[in-house]
C-alpha cells in the first residue's frame, strides 16, 4: 500500500513537472510569437517611401522607364508626374497637388528643369523626406532655370533651339522650345542609341520660355536632406553648374563622368542607385 501510494504520488509529480514544462513552454511560445508579431509590425510601420518623379523640359514622363523598372523591383511605389512645362510657380502647384494624394513618407526627384519643380514645390511639405537632382537645376529664392544655366560656359542649347507661339488664357500668346530634331542626339542624349534618342526626339515635350525665366521664390534645400547626380557630358546644363548648384545645396553628390544630359535615359542603375540611397537614409 505504502509502495503504491508513493508510486502514484510519483507519478502525480512527474505529471504535474511536465503540464509545468507544457505550460511554461506554452506562454515562451506565445510571448515569441506576440515578439514576432511585434517585430512584424514595427517593420511595417516603417514602409518604404513612394519615389515621385518629375522630369524636365523636352522630355517625358516615359525618360523615367528604366528607372521604374529597377524601383518597381526593389518593392518602391513609384509616380511618374506629367510636368506640364507651362511655368515655375503653376507647375509647382500642379506637383504639389499630385503629392497631396500621397500616403506617407516621399523622395522627390527632378530631372533637368524638374529640379526647380521639386525645390519650389516640396517647401514646407513634412511628407518629403529627401530631394534627389537628375542633372538638374537646383535654385534659390530669386533664381532662373535659364539664368543657372548660363551661369558657367558650356551650354549649347541656345543654337539648338526652335521657337513656336502657343496660346495664353486670355488670348496671348506665350512662347515655347523645342530642340531641332536633327540636333537631338548630340544635344541632349549623345550616349543614347540614334534610334532612341530619334523617338525621344519626336515626343519631346516643348517647355514654355516663363518656365525657364520664373524665378524661385521658395528653396525646398535649405531645410530637405537633398542628393544630386552630376552629368559629367551635359551639354543643357553645364556640369560646373550642376557641381556647383549641389555644393551649395549641401547635397550628397556622385558624378557619372560619359552622361549626357539624358542620363535617366542612358544610365538608368546610376539613377537608381542614388535614388535608392536617399530612400534608405529616409528610413
Amino acid at each position: 500500500m505504502f509502495r503504491f501510494s508513493r508510486a502514484r504520488s510519483t507519478v502525480h509529480t512527474i505529471a504535474t513537472v511536465t503540464l509545468a514544462s507544457i505550460v511554461t513552454g506554452s506562454l515562451l511560445a506565445a510571448s515569441t510569437v506576440s515578439s514576432s508579431a511585434t517585430t512584424h509590425k514595427a517593420g511595417a510601420d516603417k514602409a518604404k517611401p513612394t519615389i515621385v518623379l518629375v522630369h524636365g523640359a523636352f522630355a517625358d514622363a516615359s525618360s523615367w522607364s528604366g528607372v521604374i523598372q529597377r524601383l518597381q523591383r526593389d518593392g518602391y511605389p513609384v509616380i511618374a508626374m506629367a510636368n506640364p512645362l507651362r511655368g515655375l510657380s503653376s507647375d509647382a502647384v500642379y506637383l504639389r497637388s499630385v503629392l497631396d494624394t500621397v500616403k506617407g513618407p516621399v523622395v522627390l526627384v527632378g530631372h533637368s528643369y524638374g529640379g526647380s519643380v521639386i525645390t519650389q514645390a516640396a517647401a514646407g511639405d513634412p511628407d518629403v523626406k529627401a530631394l534627389v537632382y537628375i542633372a538638374a537645376f537646383i535654385p534659390n529664392v530669386g533664381e532662373s532655370a535659364g539664368e543657372l544655366a548660363t551661369k558657367f560656359a558650356g551650354s549649347t542649347l541656345g543654337e539648338a533651339v526652335n521657337t513656336a507661339p502657343y496660346p495664353l488664357p486670355g488670348g496671348d500668346n506665350g512662347t515655347e522650345l523645342t530642340i531641332q530634331q536633327d540636333r537631338f542626339h548630340q544635344q541632349f542624349a549623345a550616349d543614347v542609341p540614334v534610334t532612341t534618342a530619334a523617338i525621344m526626339a519626336a515626343t519631346q515635350r516643348p517647355v514654355s520660355t516663363l518656365a525657364l525665366e520664373e524665378k524661385a521664390s521658395k528653396a525646398a534645400w535649405q531645410d530637405i536632406p537633398s542628393y544630386a547626380l552630376i552629368a559629367g557630358e551635359d551639354y543643357n546644363i553645364p556640369p560646373k553648374a550642376e557641381q556647383w548648384m549641389a555644393e551649395r545645396a549641401h547635397a550628397h553628390t556622385v558624378t557619372v563622368d560619359s552622361a549626357s544630359h539624358a542620363v535617366t535615359v542612358s544610365h538608368p542603375a546610376a539613377v537608381t542607385d542614388l535614388i535608392l540611397r536617399a530612400a534608405r537614409d529616409t528610413r
